[in-house]
């Protein structure tokens, strides 16, 4: 059950993440909004999992998906350029995150 709510967790960092993005120095209502209830429950979901997993993998799974969610999601709708070398660095960055769930041995 940790493993899930951490991964959507990380979802909800890519959302709060784009959503600060947009909400031009937080004068935006709706952007706003979002920024400040996906943040919420993001921290609540990792604090969560943090019962079950330890600190250094879950934050580190944390970031890594909503950061490469955050870098996919940028690259979907334009603001950020579709490149094979940031396709290539993205896929390192899952890769590493894989890595350190299967190394993971539970709470420390």
């Amino acid at each position: 059950m940790s493993w899930i709510v951490l991964i959507a967790s990380g979802v909800l960092e890519a959302v709060w993440a784009t959503a600060l993005g947009k909400s031009d120095g937080l004068t935006k209502l709706w952007p706003s909004v979002t920024f400040f209830v996906a943040l919420a429950i993001s921290m609540f979901g990792l604090a969560f999992a943090m019962r079950d997993i330890s600190t250094g993998t879950a934050y580190a799974v944390w970031v890594g998906i909503g950061a490469s969610l955050t870098v996919i999601w940028a690259m979907i709708t334009g603001d950020t350029e579709i490149s094979w070398l940031r396709i290539l660095l993205l896929m390192g960055l899952v890769g590493c995150i894989v890595g350190l769930k299967l190394i993971d041995t539970g709470h420390e």
